[in-house]
């Protein structure tokens, strides 16, 4: 069995095992259209992959690997301080890694999935490492008023940085059970409010509502689907955002655009993807389609550059993206990591991957 193989499965055990004791220290009966049987599920579809599906991914990652899945030469990073953050223009964004991002709106800072540790890992030593340095450490942050997190996965819920970030920060928002794992890592209960699907907190002039996403959770082999997932709209007086985190593609967008379209600016995956699990995982045909359902004017892809996490090169995802919104005649913009772009005004990005 190779190394890759063996760490995978290593990390996945501890990762179980470390969450079944969270989750039964902080038991608390929840309530939900789409709680059953001790799981939540998809509005669409029910994710079970089958154990030969689980191996045939395993031995894909162990001899498949794309050569290029790491990038051989340094990623650029516009390096940030406390001073250019309170210095953003309001409705601004930027991209600090993967799903993290920090938004100003009507001059309050809202930031989704913190991961500023160097690996999407349980273990410090083992797992996906980052291929760039944050633009800037945890520490040198401002006040934090809002952090969402939309799911338990290691690449969206950090408890490294939760622990460096708790107390500079004004209240947590997720949803249903990942309050467990927030306490776990020394968040007050009191800052943490967890939302279903559908709905909604307002937080002075924002308001935050919780929405579907096509996709699963877990942080171990034995706590699959025990808290809830889960893509974020954020509406402020003068914009409307859409952050996807994870899923795969289903009629939800559509839904979603419905009740709470169009949108300024999308935040859609384009990354880790793969035909095997593109249910949970969009393709990057499936993005664009996602933005076009959401009705959105721009579209920002994340999930990409900062980790290896599937089979495909490092470069693929924004090349794949890029060709498919040429192709629709999408918006799209490329921030580098650290780049403060607006949300609102037109914006000419680089394709700096190139």
């Amino acid at each position: 069995m190779k190394t890759r193989t063996k760490i995978v499965i290593t990390l996945t055990i501890i990762g179980g095992i470390m969450s079944a004791c969270v989750n039964k220290k902080f038991d608390i009966d929840y309530r939900s259209k789409h709680f059953e049987d001790g799981k939540f599920f998809n509005e669409e579809l029910r994710y079970n992959p089958e154990l030969s599906q689980l191996s045939s991914a395993l031995y894909e990652f162990t001899f498949h690997k794309s050569k290029d899945s790491q990038p051989k030469d340094e990623i650029p990073v516009i390096k940030l301080t406390k001073k250019d953050l309170l210095e953003m223009e309001d409705y601004s964004v930027v991209r600090f890694g993967h799903s993290t991002l920090l938004f100003k709106l009507d001059n309050r800072f809202v930031m989704t999935d913190p991961l500023f540790s160097e690996r999407a890992s349980p273990l410090s030593f083992v797992g996906p490492k980052r291929f760039h340095k944050p633009p800037m450490e945890i520490e040198d942050l401002p006040f934090i008023d809002i952090v969402i997190i939309s799911h338990d996965h290691y690449d969206h819920l950090d408890g490294g940085s939760i622990k460096r970030l708790k107390d500079r920060v004004g209240r947590f928002y997720t949803t249903l059970k990942v309050g467990a794992i927030l306490q776990s890592y020394g968040v007050p209960r009191e800052k943490i409010v967890e939302l279903d699907w559908w709905q909604n907190r307002v937080d002075s002039s924002l308001n935050l509502i919780c929405t579907p996403a096509q996709h699963f959770s877990g942080r171990g082999l034995l706590d699959k689907d025990q808290t809830l997932w889960s893509s974020w709209v954020i509406e402020a007086p003068d914009a409307q955002i859409y952050f996807g985190a994870d899923s795969g593609y289903f009629s939800g967008f559509k839904k979603i655009a419905e009740k709470y379209g169009p949108f300024d600016m999308t935040f859609l995956e384009v990354g880790a993807y793969n035909e095997m699990w593109k249910v949970i995982h969009m393709m990057p045909y499936q993005s664009i389609q996602a933005h076009l359902d959401l009705q959105g004017k721009v579209m920002f892809p994340i999930h990409n550059g900062t980790f290896d996490l599937a089979l495909h090169s490092w470069r693929e995802p924004f090349e794949k993206i890029d060709q498919e919104a040429t192709k629709h005649s999408v918006p799209i913009v490329y921030p580098k990591m650290g780049e403060v772009i607006s949300l609102l005004k037109e914006n000419r990005t680089e394709k700096w991957w190139r």
